[in-house]
């Protein structure tokens, strides 16, 4: 089995720029607090690093 990683929106996306709401939706996050489980690639690790202040790595 593939590595995985656990994704948690931490901030909602009110006043945030249009490509970070894109990239949020893109690692399948909708609510605040809602947890969505990715394959760790680098492409993930990408996006998580580019809304790193919407967005928190769980275990």
């Amino acid at each position: 089995m593939a590595n995985t990683v656990k994704v948690k929106l931490i901030k909602g996306l009110i006043g945030t720029r249009e490509t970070h709401r894109a990239t949020v939706r893109g690692l399948g996050l909708r609510k605040i607090n809602s947890v969505s489980e990715l394959e760790d690639t680098p492409a993930v690790r990408g996006m998580i690093n580019k809304v790193s202040y919407l967005v928190k790595v769980v275990s």
